[in-house]
């Protein structure tokens, strides 16, 4: 989901990134995967950018993934094939803190020879560098700061003044669900309204990515409860049957795995309908 929602942003955004990270508002144009390769790409974090005689790529990556330096050079060689003539920038951005030394290697390299590309890691990014383009504003929750509640504080007031309502949805949006990776829920929805976000088609989507998982995960957890409900209405059946065959509760309790306290619960009902029948003959 992280991975994608900066997808979108990139896509959405272009000259707000590459500002950042061309350092030039260069005008991209989007490059299918498709256009790389007849073979499958792993599209789900990757974009390709295109302008003049730069081609841009950037891959957001929420955890370390020690496939990454061959991934990018794997991406290099496609883009290569497609683009010979043009200067390929390749950017590998890790969104979340961690002391993982995956997210220093900078290079794929082998006996004979190597390829190189950049990494940045957001949580040692100035927060300055995303508070003055809207499509940048999300990833300031993610940046260098002591101060995480502050900085999100500030983007709200920022988001406030973004004139287009669609775009102020999608940042709000996009800011809540990134700034989930370092904040507590409860006070994101204090800072950041959350009406706003309603009316973005990022907020509608998560949404419903949320309730599919939360659909499969109850079914599952349904499936779970009703077999082991089963096998526990089984195991007392047949402890009911071995009790009543003689079995000590020691005994059926090894057999089933049920608990010596159930069995003597049992016996007392066993003993307090067999009272029963007696007196009523």
């Amino acid at each position: 989901m992280y991975d994608n929602l900066c997808k979108f942003l990139a896509e959405e955004y272009p000259a707000d990134f590459a500002t950042w990270l061309l350092g030039q508002p260069i005008p991209l144009t989007i490059l299918s995967p498709k256009e790389l390769s007849h073979e499958p790409v792993r599209a789900d974090s990757l974009i390709v950018q295109s302008s003049g005689n730069l081609v841009l790529h950037v891959e957001f990556q929420r955890e370390p993934d020690l496939e990454i330096p061959f991934r990018m050079l794997d991406y290099y060689v496609r883009i290569y094939r497609r683009f010979p003539d043009k200067e390929i920038r390749q950017v590998v951005v890790y969104l979340k803190k961690t002391s993982s030394p995956l997210v220093q290697i900078d290079n794929f390299t082998t006996k004979n020879g190597g390829h190189n590309f950049e990494v940045i890691r957001l949580w040692e990014q100035p927060t300055e560098l995303f508070l003055d383009k809207p499509g940048l504003l999300p990833l300031a929750i993610l940046s260098k700061t002591e101060n995480r509640t502050q900085v999100l504080t500030q983007v709200s007031q920022k988001i406030e003044e973004i004139d287009d309502r669609r775009v102020r949805a999608n940042i709000a949006a996009a800011s809540a669900v990134l700034a989930g990776l370092v904040l507590e829920k409860q006070l994101i929805r204090t800072i950041l309204r959350r009406d706003i976000m309603r009316e973005s088609a990022i907020y509608q989507e998560i949404l419903a990515e949320g309730f599919e998982e939360g659909r499969q995960e109850g079914l599952q957890e349904g499936r779970q409860e009703g077999l082991q409900e089963g096998h526990q209405l089984a195991m007392e059946e047949v402890a009911v049957n071995l009790l009543r065959g003689g079995m000590t509760s020691e005994q059926v309790a090894g057999v089933t795995g049920l608990s010596i306290e159930w069995m003597r619960s049992k016996l007392e009902e066993m003993n307090d309908d067999s009272v029963s029948e007696e007196e009523s003959n």
